[in-house]
């Protein structure tokens, strides 16, 4: 399957969505800080990230602003996934860049359907 770059600082948010993303056959590569999530990204070239907004270091808007500014990684689907989840956050976290937008807590349904859209 697909190998995906979670990002997220929350360990027991990134254990669910780890263990969702590997029960349906994917690779999970974990990165716990936004500076993490680069140097995995540059180590393990995932086919997509699901990165968190507010994480320390670098939060995710620096991060995708780095991803979207390297070409080896500038067309690499970055979804985003936020606690944020008043009206308007989605439209700021596409127009910043992102590909997608999931709010926490994570809708399992909703994160597989999101996901089979980006991989297929």
């Amino acid at each position: 399957m697909s190998k995906i770059l979670v990002a997220e600082d929350n360990l027991p948010n990134r254990e669910l969505m780890r263990e969702i993303l590997e029960s349906r056959g994917h690779e999970v590569i974990e990165a716990c800080d936004g500076q993490e999530a680069l140097d995995k990204l540059e180590q393990t070239s995932p086919d997509l990230v699901l990165l968190d907004i507010q994480m320390p270091v670098l939060d995710g808007y620096a991060v995708l602003k780095r991803i979207r500014s390297n070409a080896r990684f500038a067309s690499l689907r970055v979804l985003a996934v936020t606690a944020f989840a008043m009206q308007g956050n989605r439209e700021q976290v596409l127009a910043a860049g992102f590909d997608g937008y999931l709010s926490k807590p994570i809708d399992i349904s909703l994160l597989t359907k999101e996901l089979q859209g980006f991989l297929e």
